[in-house]
């Protein structure tokens, strides 16, 4: 019988093992980071948006965190932001030279796997935010056609995710990508443009996913009408 502590358990033994100020700043940072994670990564999305807002990079926020707004949850560990190049420079570029000096953004680039994260430093802990290029990751383009605003913020519309989903999953076989294929396509399937869906990705996924096969019937009896 599995008998690991419950994580408030956990968090109890670990409590009596501080002192009561190290106590006291142990449980806030551990009550936020697990009961308002959603609203932590949203406001590190939101400061990020404004600085790429203002020097006009096209982005879009790609990841879990879209369904742990739709669905109302407060627990999300995933959030991307996916931004243009400009001309004759690399998303990365743009995105280290815009939050230069920025009181609470910072830039980490990791040379030898090639990824770029900003980091929003004022909670505690921080958050951490991947840029992805587009095109590399989600649409090429992001534009109206590509891009909803949720929550006065930019992400990548329900057909976009799905298709960078489902293209993740056909690489990667991962099972948090599966589960927000079959999230997405069981609670939105009227939103989905099948246009933009690989139909042999999404095949071989429903074979993988019986979960997800309504879902698609019905999003190809919709096109097919």
């Amino acid at each position: 019988m599995d008998r690991r502590p419950t994580s408030f358990t956990w968090l109890s033994f670990k409590i009596q093992r501080l002192s009561r100020p190290q106590c006291l700043v142990q449980l806030q940072s551990t009550l936020l980071f697990e009961m308002e994670e959603t609203s932590r990564l949203l406001q590190a999305a939101s400061v990020l948006s404004q600085v790429l807002t203002e020097n006009t990079i096209p982005h879009a926020f790609h990841g879990t965190i879209l369904i742990a707004i739709l669905a109302n949850s407060v627990q999300c560990g995933e959030i991307f932001c996916i931004v243009e190049g400009g001309t004759a420079i690399h998303p990365f570029g743009r995105v280290r030279q815009t939050i230069e000096g920025h009181e609470t953004l910072t830039a980490t680039i990791s040379p030898w796997t090639n990824r770029l994260h900003v980091t929003y430093t004022e909670p505690i802990p921080p958050v951490s935010i991947e840029i992805l290029p587009a095109g590399e990751e989600g649409p090429r383009r992001l534009d109206q056609t590509t891009v909803a605003r949720i929550r006065g913020l930019p992400f990548l519309s329900v057909s976009e995710f799905l298709r960078a989903k489902l293209n993740a999953w056909s690489l990667h076989a991962r099972d948090p990508d599966a589960q927000d294929i079959v999230w997405v396509m069981t609670h939105y399937w009227q939103s989905v443009d099948i246009n933009r869906i690989p139909e042999q990705d999404m095949e071989r996924f429903v074979l993988s996913q019986p979960l997800a096969a309504p879902a698609w019937a019905a999003i190809k009896d919709r096109f097919a009408a």
